[in-house]
């Protein structure tokens, strides 16, 4: 009979008329041991006298468990699906979303008594023990329900040896899986027992359920699957492997198993002769579906820096396990439901207008990195480079000691944390964008917007450098640093020296104020030091004396100065940068991992001095004082038709170029730099950051209404 035609129920649990299923089962070994000679060492232990009692002791109850589940990551937008991540591919789902046809077809293919016993098969049992232990074609006599108890017992397996007994070829793990089975129909209906085989089931071609079957093969919702398209299904369940439709000798068997589960469902009465003429009309697929995993597998290739980053950032959680081989088995087995920060249209921006400014082929990185006041949250990480684990294609790297050994380089395919940094990435020099952290830290120490310094073409300080060094006054030990052009030479305050980017103005500050303060407020505003010369140097015994830190010579990524930067749009909060709005697990349970994390690292006052400062040098006006000229990217605010705020940065000879530029409600941080050799011997141009990055400001700003920045005191 179709399944629509069965009231489910709670099943009688006698396994025959006036008689204990236990004492039935306890029988059936002395049975079997009768019947056919069969020894009773085949039974471990089993006898006809005993056997009551042994099967009494047998365990009945099923462990908890849950099967391996499909993990889905989406945009912010909360619809956009970047990527899946899974061990095995499945995503349960209840047996209302599973066609019918589905449902009356697995009973057809495995079980066709299944609404009518009671999860054991004595006879069958019997007749299989017999036919087996006499060398017959092996027969398995496993009712619908000892299979998923045989499944159940896999999936909730402890060690290797858990999964042997629970699958082994012998007459004692068959009657455990009866006891087990006996259990499973007094504790759950019929209508439970298939909707939990169906989710659990294998159907091959790396599809694990039945939503993962329908998907592969058909591309279907399980809801929606016809009688021939369920037949086909149901049929693979039992070998998968055997038949297997897309394979030259799978496909003549998966046509005659379809054939073998249509009779049944007619037999059964699930369908009519007439509808299984018509389903076996049906093609049988021959190819499937081939679904994507992990951060490779992105739907587009643009967003797979971001996926990367995503990916890093949930290995490095404690919370989801101790050790990161268990963080990234609750990833791809959890089946939990992400949702990120990251911004559709800010990443599509980011990645068109890199793409209309160096190509992908190109040995120079234009690398942006999106960011939100107030959040941390990571909106877009791009770069003109392809996310792939290929690398054959790749050309060899620009380090000429790697390349003269054939090494190849990160172009134009990478999975290398180029943007966010981590693994063997540690940045690059972001020149004078580090001038903020000396201006931040002069504002909390004291020191007004209006300190003026006469900024000489070379600035005699007290810090010490290698005897020689082109960086040393002539004759001395001491740092003596210049500056871009002998005629930046002036008397400035911080509005004008930040604007105009004169050294000789923010080292001698960097020194009043205490190289040491200048380097803690960096790291208070999320700068790392991965180098580990960096490191080192950043120590509190050395720091004193790393008078060139205010220049920009760590190394640094765009996302960690992005959200350095955006400290002060977040009046002087800092915010951990995290890529996950939302985590909800299969039990549809939030989890309170990844939500902002943000600490007042200075007042929103010395924040808003600072800000002030910064419009600067990207064309925007001071409210505070004035900017005393153009800054070094004054189209930056025209362009953006906002209120901005922002900085270039450019090192000694050019190895890198950089622009952060933000607004109230987003900062990107752009890198021009080569990859594969930091300290490369070419020039990188701002002509080719600078306009990447105004312009994907520029792209998500429009249409927002223009917030103007507040000023001290100001609520």
């Amino acid at each position: 009979m179709p399944a629509v035609a069965f009231r489910f129920r709670r099943r009688d649990h006698n396994v025959f008329t006036n008689a204990t299923s236990l004492l039935i089962c306890g029988l059936l070994a002395g049975v079997v041991l009768a019947a056919a000679a069969f020894p009773a060492a085949a039974l471990s232990g089993l006898s006809v006298k005993a056997g009551d009692k042994a099967f009494a002791a047998l365990p009945s109850q099923l462990n908890a468990f849950s099967s391996p589940q499909i993990t889905r990551v989406y945009a912010s937008d909360n619809k956009t699906q970047i990527a899946v991540m899974y061990d095995e591919f499945r995503s349960d789902v209840p047996l209302s979303q599973i066609s019918v046809n589905v449902q009356n077809a697995i009973v057809a293919a495995e079980d066709r008594d299944f609404y009518h016993n009671n999860g054991v098969d004595i006879k069958g049992t019997i007749r299989a023990f017999v036919n087996n232990s006499n060398g017959g074609d092996k027969q398995g006599a496993s009712t619908l329900t000892m299979q998923y108890v045989r499944m159940a017992l896999t999936y909730s397996a402890t060690d290797p040896q858990e999964v042997v007994a629970a699958t082994e070829d012998t007459p004692k793990r068959k009657i455990t899986e009866m006891k087990y089975a006996m259990q499973v129909e007094k504790e759950m209906t019929k209508q439970q027992i298939l909707e939990k085989y169906l989710n659990i089931a294998p159907f091959g071609n790396r599809a694990y359920g039945i939503y993962a079957a329908s998907e592969i093969y058909f591309g279907k919702n399980p809801k929606d699957l016809d009688v021939a398209q369920a037949a086909l299904l149901a049929g693979m369940v039992k070998a998968p492997t055997s038949f297997n439709p897309t394979t030259s000798t799978g496909y003549p068997q998966a046509v005659a198993r379809r054939k073998y589960v249509l009779d049944g469902m007619v037999t059964t009465g699930a369908i009519t002769p007439a509808q299984e003429q018509a389903a076996l009309k049906e093609p049988i697929p021959r190819r499937v579906k081939t679904v994507g995993n992990g951060c490779v597998s992105v739907d587009k290739n643009e967003w797979g820096f971001f996926c990367d980053y995503f990916d890093r950032w949930w290995l490095s959680q404690q919370a989801f396990g101790a050790t990161t081989y268990d963080r990234e088995q609750r990833l791809i087995d959890g089946g939990y439901r992400i949702v990120t920060t990251m911004d559709v249209k800010a990443t599509e921006a980011a990645h068109k207008r890199i793409t209309q400014q160096i190509g992908n082929n190109n040995k120079d990185a234009l690398m942006l990195a999106a960011v939100e006041p107030g959040t941390g949250a990571v909106l877009a990480l791009a770069a003109n480079r392809s996310y792939k684990l290929d690398d054959s294609k790749n050309h060899l790297s620009s380090d000429p000691v790697k390349r003269e050994h054939g090494v190849k380089g990160t172009y134009p395919n990478t999975t290398n944390p180029i943007i966010s940094g981590g693994g063997d990435v540690d940045g690059y020099q972001a020149g004078s964008t580090f001038k903020l952290f000396t201006m931040v830290a002069a504002l909390k120490a004291g020191i007004p917007l209006t300190k003026t310094i006469d900024a000489q073409v070379q600035a005699k300080t007290h810090y010490i450098v290698e005897p020689g060094s082109p960086a040393a006054c002539a004759g001395t030990s001491f740092y003596c640093p210049g500056n871009a052009g002998e005629s930046e030479a002036g008397t400035y305050n911080m509005w004008g020296a930040f604007g105009h980017s004169v050294n000789t103005y923010f080292v001698p500050l960097e020194e009043e104020v205490g190289a040491q303060n200048v380097v803690k407020t960096a790291q208070d505003m999320g700068i790392q030091f991965r180098a580990s010369n960096d490191a080192k140097l950043a120590e509190p015994g050395n720091a004193e004396q790393w008078g060139a830190f205010t220049l920009g010579v760590s190394e640094s990524t765009p996302l960690d100065l992005a959200n350095a930067y955006a400290t002060l749009a977040g009046d002087g909060k800092y915010c951990t940068p995290t890529p996950v709005r939302e985590i909800v697990d299969r039990n549809n349970q939030k989890i309170d991992v990844g939500s902002p994390n943000c600490k007042q690292v200075f007042s929103p006052d010395v924040a808003r001095m600072a800000l002030d400062a910064a419009r600067c040098p990207v064309g925007d006006s001071a409210q505070l004082g004035t900017c005393g000229g153009s800054g070094t990217a004054p189209q930056a605010h025209g362009i953006v038709d906002h209120p901005v705020f922002g900085k270039t940065g450019t090192t000694d000879s050019e190895k890198t170029a950089a622009l952060i530029l933000g607004t109230s409600s987003i900062v990107v941080g752009g890198y021009l730099a080569d990859t594969d050799w930091p300290q490369t011997n070419q020039h990188m141009s701002h002509n080719v950051v600078n306009p990447a990055v105004w312009n994907t400001v520029a792209d998500y700003m429009k249409g927002k209404p223009s917030v103007q920045f507040k000023t001290p005191g100001e609520r």
